[in-house]
């Protein structure tokens, strides 16, 4: 199973081992799905996941954006209901005219 889709046991490899094994490890990664932390001293600090999965995650990515995108959207629909279309095309029309803030 994926990382992003359950769970699945990650491996750590400090970026020194990996210049060592990096076929290796590249292998076991895109063959077998197993995704590496690869750490720097103590620090994690990158991961090495296969491609299946990071195109996944950029897509849960772009999803969550999107439905942010829609709450506030909704959000300032609701704090203008009050105005008519007319009257927003004016402040948009006036608005244009004054140029752009300093």
């Amino acid at each position: 199973m994926s990382i992003l889709g359950g769970p699945r046991v990650n491996k750590i490899i400090g970026v020194t081992e990996l210049q060592r094994r990096f076929k290796s490890v590249l292998d076991e990664v895109v063959k077998r799905g197993v995704p590496y932390i690869l750490t720097r001293g103590s620090r994690a600090e990158a991961a090495l996941l296969p491609y299946e999965d990071f195109v996944r995650y950029q897509e849960m990515q772009e999803k969550e954006s999107l439905a942010r995108f829609d709450l506030l959207r909704e959000r300032m629909a609701e704090q203008n209901r009050q105005y008519s279309e007319e009257e927003v095309d004016a402040d948009i029309r006036a608005a244009r005219k004054q140029g752009p803030r300093s």
